[in-house]
Protein backbone atom coordinates (compact mmCIF):
# COMPACT_ATOMS: atom_id res chain seq x y z
CA UNK A 1 0.00 0.00 0.00
CA UNK A 2 2.87 2.37 1.10
CA UNK A 3 5.10 2.04 -2.48
CA UNK A 4 2.21 4.10 -4.49
CA UNK A 5 1.30 7.06 -2.08
CA UNK A 6 3.80 9.63 -3.14
CA UNK A 7 5.24 11.27 -1.45
CA UNK A 8 4.07 9.20 1.65
CA UNK A 9 5.79 6.55 0.03
CA UNK A 10 8.09 4.58 2.60
CA UNK A 11 6.68 6.71 5.50
CA UNK A 12 4.20 4.94 7.51
CA UNK A 13 5.75 7.22 10.30
CA UNK A 14 2.90 9.80 8.42
CA UNK A 15 0.20 7.66 10.45
CA UNK A 16 2.17 8.39 13.71
CA UNK A 17 2.34 11.89 13.46
CA UNK A 18 -1.10 12.37 12.38
CA UNK A 19 -2.19 10.19 14.76
CA UNK A 20 0.27 11.70 17.79
CA UNK A 21 -1.42 15.47 16.57
CA UNK A 22 -4.58 13.94 17.21
CA UNK A 23 -4.16 12.44 20.68
CA UNK A 24 -2.59 15.82 21.63
CA UNK A 25 -5.07 17.93 19.78
CA UNK A 26 -7.73 17.89 22.45
CA UNK A 27 -5.15 19.57 24.64
CA UNK A 28 -3.74 22.16 22.50
CA UNK A 29 -7.05 22.73 20.11
CA UNK A 30 -4.79 24.46 17.76
CA UNK A 31 -2.93 21.59 16.64
CA UNK A 32 -3.78 21.30 12.49
CA UNK A 33 -4.71 17.59 13.22
CA UNK A 34 -7.95 18.17 10.96
CA UNK A 35 -5.44 19.72 7.97
CA UNK A 36 -2.74 16.81 8.46
CA UNK A 37 -5.83 14.57 8.03
CA UNK A 38 -7.12 16.13 4.72
CA UNK A 39 -3.42 16.44 3.58
CA UNK A 40 -2.44 13.01 3.98
CA UNK A 41 -5.65 12.02 2.44
CA UNK A 42 -5.41 14.15 -0.34
CA UNK A 43 -1.83 13.72 -1.16
CA UNK A 44 -2.74 9.97 -1.54
CA UNK A 45 -5.19 10.38 -3.56
CA UNK A 46 -3.74 12.98 -5.57
CA UNK A 47 -0.72 10.54 -6.08
CA UNK A 48 -2.39 7.79 -6.71
CA UNK A 49 -4.20 9.82 -9.55
CA UNK A 50 -1.19 10.67 -11.20
CA UNK A 51 0.33 6.90 -10.68
CA UNK A 52 -3.22 5.90 -12.91
CA UNK A 53 -2.73 8.13 -15.38
CA UNK A 54 0.82 6.98 -15.83
CA UNK A 55 0.08 3.62 -16.16
CA UNK A 56 -3.29 2.79 -17.37
CA UNK A 57 -2.59 -1.26 -16.81
CA UNK A 58 -2.45 -0.26 -13.28
CA UNK A 59 -5.77 2.14 -13.56
CA UNK A 60 -7.45 -1.02 -14.82
CA UNK A 61 -6.61 -3.75 -12.26
CA UNK A 62 -9.07 -3.51 -9.73
CA UNK A 63 -6.47 -4.46 -6.89
CA UNK A 64 -3.99 -1.55 -8.00
CA UNK A 65 -6.52 0.79 -8.68
CA UNK A 66 -10.18 1.74 -6.52
CA UNK A 67 -9.77 -1.20 -4.07
CA UNK A 68 -6.14 0.09 -3.39
CA UNK A 69 -7.40 3.97 -3.22
CA UNK A 70 -10.24 2.34 -0.48
CA UNK A 71 -7.85 0.58 1.58
CA UNK A 72 -5.33 3.41 1.93
CA UNK A 73 -8.40 5.85 3.03
CA UNK A 74 -9.97 3.30 5.16
CA UNK A 75 -6.64 2.66 7.07
CA UNK A 76 -6.00 6.47 7.65
CA UNK A 77 -9.87 7.25 8.76
CA UNK A 78 -9.66 3.86 11.37
CA UNK A 79 -6.22 5.61 12.40
CA UNK A 80 -7.53 8.84 12.95
CA UNK A 81 -10.94 7.75 14.87
CA UNK A 82 -8.46 5.82 16.90
CA UNK A 83 -6.58 8.14 17.91
CA UNK A 84 -9.55 10.79 18.63
CA UNK A 85 -11.06 8.33 20.99
CA UNK A 86 -7.18 7.88 22.82
CA UNK A 87 -6.91 11.60 23.18
CA UNK A 88 -10.52 11.72 24.83
CA UNK A 89 -10.29 9.01 26.95
CA UNK A 90 -6.82 10.32 28.57
CA UNK A 91 -8.14 13.86 29.00
CA UNK A 92 -11.56 12.59 30.26
CA UNK A 93 -9.38 9.96 32.34
CA UNK A 94 -7.02 13.49 33.95
CA UNK A 95 -10.33 15.48 34.09
CA UNK A 96 -12.17 12.64 36.40
CA UNK A 97 -8.91 11.79 38.57
CA UNK A 98 -8.26 16.42 39.52
CA UNK A 99 -12.00 17.12 38.89
CA UNK A 100 -11.71 20.21 41.21
CA UNK A 101 -8.66 21.55 39.52
CA UNK A 102 -10.36 21.38 36.34
CA UNK A 103 -13.44 22.78 37.60
CA UNK A 104 -11.78 25.87 39.03
CA UNK A 105 -10.39 26.07 35.74
CA UNK A 106 -13.73 25.84 33.63
CA UNK A 107 -15.36 28.20 36.42
CA UNK A 108 -12.81 30.55 35.20
CA UNK A 109 -14.60 30.64 31.91
CA UNK A 110 -17.85 31.91 31.25
CA UNK A 111 -18.17 30.28 27.92
CA UNK A 112 -16.35 26.63 29.42
CA UNK A 113 -18.74 27.06 32.09
CA UNK A 114 -21.88 27.37 30.29
CA UNK A 115 -20.49 24.62 27.71
CA UNK A 116 -19.83 22.52 31.04
CA UNK A 117 -23.32 22.54 31.96
CA UNK A 118 -25.17 22.47 28.38
CA UNK A 119 -23.23 18.93 28.04
CA UNK A 120 -24.32 17.28 31.15
CA UNK A 121 -27.57 18.61 31.00
CA UNK A 122 -27.40 16.97 27.23
CA UNK A 123 -26.18 13.48 28.39
CA UNK A 124 -28.22 12.87 31.29
CA UNK A 125 -31.09 13.36 28.79
CA UNK A 126 -29.89 11.09 26.40
CA UNK A 127 -28.55 13.71 23.95
CA UNK A 128 -25.07 12.14 23.56
CA UNK A 129 -25.25 13.58 19.89
CA UNK A 130 -24.23 17.07 21.12
CA UNK A 131 -20.73 14.77 21.85
CA UNK A 132 -20.59 13.76 18.07
CA UNK A 133 -21.42 17.26 16.68
CA UNK A 134 -18.83 19.12 19.36
CA UNK A 135 -16.24 16.78 17.73
CA UNK A 136 -16.22 19.01 14.23
CA UNK A 137 -16.31 22.92 16.53
CA UNK A 138 -13.73 24.36 17.19
CA UNK A 139 -12.37 23.40 20.57
CA UNK A 140 -15.19 21.36 21.30
CA UNK A 141 -13.84 18.02 21.99
CA UNK A 142 -11.71 19.35 24.95
CA UNK A 143 -14.61 20.90 26.50
CA UNK A 144 -16.63 17.83 25.80
CA UNK A 145 -14.00 15.41 26.96
CA UNK A 146 -12.63 17.78 29.92
CA UNK A 147 -16.25 18.27 30.80
CA UNK A 148 -17.54 14.76 30.85
CA UNK A 149 -14.46 14.08 33.26
CA UNK A 150 -14.87 16.75 35.82
CA UNK A 151 -18.84 16.03 35.53
CA UNK A 152 -17.37 12.19 36.51
CA UNK A 153 -20.12 11.23 33.61
CA UNK A 154 -19.44 7.13 33.51
CA UNK A 155 -17.18 5.85 30.80
CA UNK A 156 -20.83 3.65 29.09
CA UNK A 157 -22.18 7.04 28.60
CA UNK A 158 -19.61 8.77 27.28
CA UNK A 159 -17.28 6.26 25.40
CA UNK A 160 -19.68 5.09 22.60
CA UNK A 161 -20.48 8.57 21.64
CA UNK A 162 -16.83 9.88 21.49
CA UNK A 163 -16.19 6.62 19.21
CA UNK A 164 -18.84 7.36 17.04
CA UNK A 165 -17.95 11.12 16.89
CA UNK A 166 -14.15 10.09 16.13
CA UNK A 167 -15.08 7.67 13.46
CA UNK A 168 -17.42 10.53 11.62
CA UNK A 169 -15.04 13.20 11.87
CA UNK A 170 -12.31 10.59 10.73
CA UNK A 171 -14.42 9.58 7.78
CA UNK A 172 -15.67 13.00 7.02
CA UNK A 173 -11.72 14.68 7.04
CA UNK A 174 -11.14 11.91 4.78
CA UNK A 175 -13.41 11.93 2.22
CA UNK A 176 -12.99 15.30 1.74
CA UNK A 177 -9.30 14.72 1.02
CA UNK A 178 -9.77 11.62 -0.97
CA UNK A 179 -12.30 13.66 -3.14
CA UNK A 180 -10.10 16.43 -3.87
CA UNK A 181 -7.36 14.44 -4.50
CA UNK A 182 -9.03 12.77 -6.86
CA UNK A 183 -10.86 14.95 -8.63
CA UNK A 184 -8.37 18.13 -8.34
CA UNK A 185 -4.87 16.13 -8.31
CA UNK A 186 -1.85 16.79 -6.63
CA UNK A 187 -1.85 20.72 -7.07
CA UNK A 188 -2.06 23.76 -3.96
CA UNK A 189 -6.39 23.90 -4.43
CA UNK A 190 -6.53 19.58 -3.93
CA UNK A 191 -5.71 20.31 -0.26
CA UNK A 192 -7.07 23.70 0.30
CA UNK A 193 -10.63 23.53 -0.68
CA UNK A 194 -10.81 20.35 1.56
CA UNK A 195 -9.43 22.03 4.48
CA UNK A 196 -12.16 25.20 3.40
CA UNK A 197 -14.61 22.33 3.57
CA UNK A 198 -13.70 20.91 6.94
CA UNK A 199 -13.90 24.89 8.47
CA UNK A 200 -16.90 25.08 7.32
CA UNK A 201 -17.99 21.94 9.36
CA UNK A 202 -16.72 23.56 12.05
CA UNK A 203 -18.34 26.81 11.76
CA UNK A 204 -21.32 25.34 11.45
CA UNK A 205 -21.26 22.71 14.25
CA UNK A 206 -20.16 25.40 16.53
CA UNK A 207 -23.55 27.55 15.36
CA UNK A 208 -25.85 24.45 16.10
CA UNK A 209 -24.28 24.26 19.83
CA UNK A 210 -24.19 27.97 20.47
CA UNK A 211 -28.06 28.05 18.95
CA UNK A 212 -30.12 28.36 22.04
CA UNK A 213 -32.43 25.69 22.91
CA UNK A 214 -36.58 26.27 22.28
CA UNK A 215 -38.32 26.49 25.52
CA UNK A 216 -41.81 24.12 25.33
CA UNK A 217 -44.58 26.44 25.09
CA UNK A 218 -46.88 26.68 28.13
Amino acid sequence: MWEDLGPLSGTPWVYAIVSLSIVLDVFVPILPSGVLVVAAATTAAGAGTAADAVDPVRAATAVHGGTHHLAAMLSLALCAATASVLGDMVAYRLAWRGGDRFDRALARSRRLAAAQERLGAALSRGGGGLVVLARFAPAGRSVVSLGAGVAHRTVREFLPWSALAGLAWAAYSVSLGYFGGRWLGTSWVSTAVPVLALFAAGSAALFLIRRPERQPAH
